[in-house]
Order: structure tokens, then C-alpha cells, then sequence
């Protein structure tokens, strides 16, 4: 079972890697010494880096930047500039770039989709802009796949607007109208969905819509796959494969939305004031892109990690019941990846178990190992060379250690029955909120509803003696919320811990309603 990647954990102390003989690459070619992993810049101030399996996860610090940008936002910050005549020069060199009508950097992707969609509602008028996102008057509607949407819909939906899900051609006919500001497609949806970006687009035009491509973890290319096929705009993270500065990402296309996107952001004082992006970020943006239309050669690098996953496989698959397979670049994935997947009858250890191995090791190691399953992927783009040598090590080891074992002892019979209603008092770092279950037990197992403010979702679980672990995700907008409780229940309460998951830990009290 492949288990769904997560952004979980981040905050835990753990381990600290200490093998200063690895080696640093500005690309899997380019090797340089990197600084002490017991005495560095964040270890100053009592926080451990890792060698980071997540590739691009913005969490987890996203990739490393290439030399070549380093240097741009280097030699950048020596100089004082003009912004606006700074975001004229270097949009316009990004438009030559892609052979476009205009762009702009941005402080992020999610800060495009948002300049974006600004600049659809306000457009280039100063009355409106102050106004947002009091969305009275204004076009309040944002059109959406049910396909695309994501958690970054939240970027779109901060301007006010509303998102319309839509499925069929009919639905998405019957939602386009006077409210509707825009159209927003993620790229990576797009071919999933039932109406193809044509279609949109020709309905769109038709009314004077423009149309959003959300392709933050794509490759780009000369021509634009998203512009060429019609659509209004494209939105890119430059912290990415792209491995620009962290906190950049482009906004491409329409020379007059372009224009209103960039009036409707930072340095002027309208919605987008806060997302600010610097003269060092705008420069080490461009800097990325003229080196990766000149210079960058993506298949070698693929090559390369793709050597990295047969080294690590060599390695563990030593280790009888563990498989591996190497994935093929797709998606919101622009590289190869490395399934990594065990028998749990042979290795009784479960994804998540692993991942506290692995981030609480020597080398600490960051990885999407999450859950009850039995598997996780694992991405190269933050890597440098040197570290699939130490990861392959760890791993073997860990596998080793659970194949010496004797088979993971049953868990304990529960000593408690917790069937029936209960209510869920949750205190977080600030504020408390009311829930509540509605479970049904079957032996060890648990089953049921985790209902929160205004919304519902699955539970499932388990209990052991008087313990508890219970998990629900809770659906809202393009995401869903993740809470695990763990505690213990005496009589008709229970207490413990949740974790939620990027949002850290709360405090938990519950009660059994009577009745």
C-alpha cells in the first residue's frame, strides 16, 4: 500500500546527522565541500538539518538553490533599485525567455495565484483594490475542476472569492456567468478533469474570463504548454525543480493582467502588500531561468539521481521482503522517483514507525515514510551527491534491526469499551473548540465519525488496554484536515494528545454522553 505523502512532524527533535565527509552539489554533477553537520549556521541556534527524501516540500526547506542564483542574490543586494522599474526589466527579459507577452516575479506560486486573482476581481483600478477582498459590487466567483482542486486553492479563495466545483461541461457551462472573476485549472488536474483546457477557454473568452494555470512544481517550457493552449496566465514556483530562491515563483502571460497583477501587489500598498518579494529573490529568479533555458541539462540530472536510487536499492534489498522501483518523472513530480516497499509479515514495522527512525536517527533523515502502510517514495531534488550512500546505510540498518526481531506482539486486548457519543473539548496553543466522536468498537478496532465545528469526516482506530489512537481527516475546500488523538480513557473520559499534523499539537478532553 502506497501511502499518501505528508508534511507531518517537521517540528520533532531528533538525531543529528554528523557525517561531515558529505559532499554538496549545486547540480548532481557539481560537487563542493558543504560545512560541519555538528557546527553550522542552524545548529547555532538549536535546529538540526537533515538529508531531506521530500524533494521540493516547501516545509522541508525546498531544494537547494543553484550556485548561479546564489551569486545573482548576492551581487543584487549591494544595490538600491526601483521596484517597479526592477519588475519591468526582469518581466520583461522572463517574457523573452518564454517567448511571452509579460511577467512577473512573485514571493511564491500561491503569491501568483493570488496577485492573479486580484488582478481578475480589481483589475488595474486603485477604488477596487482598496476595497478587496470586501468583494461588494466586485465579481466574487472563482470557477474550479473538481479535479484541480488542491490545499492551494486557499491562495485564491484569500482574496474573498468564492470557489464553484464544477465536473461536467454542463456544470462548468451553468457556473459561468456575471459573478464568475475567473477561471483557475491546476495544471496537473487538468488532463483527470471531464472538460479539456480548450473547452474552458473558449467558453471563457466568450464572456471576457480569463483563464489560471496553476503549474507550481512543473517544468516550463519555450513555448508555454498552458499560454500556448490559450489560457490567460501560468503560475510557477521558483524554489522547486527550477531551484531558484525559496521564496520565488512567476506569474506568466496576458501583458494587461500582468500589468493589474503587479499593481495589486508588493510594493504597493493594496492586497498583496504583505507578499513581499525582494530585489535578491527578483534577480536570483531570473538567474534560475536563464540558466535553465542555457544551461541546465534536466535528462542528466534525472540520470544521476536515477544511479542514486540503484545504489540505495542495491543496498536494502539485501534485506529479504524489501522491493523497490523506480518511477518514471510525472506530474507534480518533474523527476524520476524510488518506490521503496516492504512485507510487513517479514518486517513488522509500519511507515510511520519508520519515519520517527529515520528523523530521529544518526544521520537524521526527512522522508514522506507516514501511517499504518508499508511503503513511501522517496525524491532526489534536495539531495546532494555522498547522501544516497549514508540514506541506503540507515535504512539497511533499520530493516536489518526489525528482521532480527521476533513478530510484533499483539497489541493489548482493550480493557475499556468507548462505543456511543462522546464530546471533544480540543485546546489548542491559543483558543479551544468543541467536537465530537461518534464511535463503534469491534474488539481492538474502532470505527466511526469525528465531527467538527462545521465539518465531518471518517475515524478509525484502535485500543489497547485502557489506550487510544484515533485518526480522522476532516474534507474542507481543496484539502482536508489530518488529527490524531492519542490518550487514555478511565470511566466515561478521555484525554491525550492531538497531533495536527503542519499545524502542530493540542490538548484533548473528551466525555461520553449519557443517554
Amino acid at each position: 500500500m502506497r501511502m499518501k505523502p505528508s508534511r507531518r512532524d517537521v517540528f520533532r527533535t531528533g538525531g543529528m546527522a554528523t557525517a561531515s565527509s558529505m559532499l554538496a552539489t549545486a547540480a548532481p554533477a557539481e560537487a563542493k565541500p558543504v560545512r560541519s553537520w555538528d557546527d553550522n549556521i542552524y545548529t547555532r541556534i538549536g535546529v538540526r538539518p537533515f538529508i531531506n527524501l521530500t524533494a521540493t516540500y516547501t516545509i522541508n526547506g525546498g531544494t537547494l538553490t543553484l550556485p548561479a542564483v546564489k551569486e545573482a542574490m548576492e551581487e543584487a543586494s549591494y544595490f538600491s533599485v526601483n521596484i517597479d522599474e526592477l519588475q519591468e526589466g526582469a518581466g520583461g527579459r522572463l517574457a523573452q525567455l518564454f517567448g511571452c507577452e509579460s511577467a512577473m516575479v512573485t514571493c511564491g506560486c500561491a503569491a501568483a495565484l493570488a496577485a492573479a486573482t486580484a488582478a481578475c476581481v480589481a483589475g488595474g483600478d486603485p477604488e477596487k483594490m482598496q476595497q478587496l477582498p470586501n468583494l461588494a459590487g466586485l465579481k466574487d466567483e472563482v470557477i474550479m475542476p473538481r479535479q484541480s482542486r488542491n490545499p492551494y486553492d486557499h491562495a485564491i479563495r484569500s482574496v474573498g472569492v468564492k470557489i464553484v466545483e464544477i465536473d461536467t461541461r454542463e456544470d462548468f457551462l451553468a457556473a459561468l456567468g456575471k459573478h464568475t472573476a475567473m477561471i483557475a485549472v491546476l495544471g496537473t488536474g487538468e488532463e483527470r478533469g471531464k472538460v479539456r483546457l480548450e473547452e474552458i477557454i473558449a467558453a471563457a473568452h466568450k464572456m471576457e474570463v480569463p483563464v489560471l494555470v496553476d503549474a507550481a512544481a512543473e517544468l516550463p517550457a519555450k513555448p508555454d504548454p498552458y499560454l500556448s493552449r490559450g489560457a490567460d496566465l501560468v503560475a510557477y514556483s521558483g524554489g522547486k525543480i527550477l531551484r531558484g530562491p525559496q521564496c520565488a515563483g512567476m506569474l506568466l502571460g496576458r501583458r494587461d493582467l500582468i500589468y493589474a497583477a503587479r499593481m495589486n501587489a508588493s510594493p504597493h500598498h493594496a492586497f498583496g502588500r504583505s507578499m513581499k518579494v525582494g530585489k535578491e529573490e527578483t534577480m536570483g529568479m531570473l538567474a534560475a531561468m536563464e540558466y535553465y533555458f542555457s544551461k541546465r541539462n534536466i535528462q542528466e540530472e534525472y540520470r544521476t539521481w536515477e544511479s542514486w536510487y540503484r545504489s540505495v536499492s542495491d543496498v536494502i534489498t539485501k534485506v529479504p521482503g524489501v522491493t523497490t522501483k523506480i518511477l518514471p518523472a510525472k506530474g507534480a513530480s518533474p523527476f524520476p522517483v524510488l518506490d521503496i516497499a516492504w512485507d510487513p509479515a517479514k518486517l513488522p514495522v509500519t511507515a510511520g514507525e519508520l519515519y520517527d527512525l529515520l528523523i530521529n536517527g544518526n544521520p537524521r533523515i526527512m522522508s514522506h515514510a507516514a501511517g499504518d502502510g508499508y511503503s513511501f517514495v522517496m525524491r532526489p531534488a534536495a539531495m546532494v551527491a555522498g547522501q544516497e550512500k549514508l540514506v541506503a546505510q540507515r535504512l539497511f540498518d533499520i530493516f536489518s534491526e526489525v528482521a532480527r526481531r521476533s513478530a510484533k506482539p499483539a497489541p493489548g486486548s482493550p480493557s475499556v469499551n468507548i462505543a456511543g457519543r462522546w464530546d471533544v473539548d480540543i485546546s489548542f496553543v491559543v483558543g479551544s473548540s468543541k467536537h465530537a466522536f461518534y464511535l463503534e468498537t469491534g474488539g481492538a478496532r474502532v470505527t466511526g465519525f469525528h465531527m467538527g465545528l462545521k465539518l465531518k469526516g471518517e475515524l478509525r482506530g484502535k485500543l489497547s488496554g485502557n489506550r487510544v489512537l484515533l485518526r480522522s481527516s476532516l474534507p474542507v475546500e481543496g484539502t482536508s484536515l489530518p488529527y490524531t488523538f492519542k490518550g487514555t480513557v478511565e470511566g466515561d473520559r478521555m484525554s491525550g494528545e492531538v497531533d495536527l499534523d503542519e499545524y502542530g499539537k493540542a490538548r484533548f478532553l473528551a466525555r461520553r454522553r449519557q443517554g
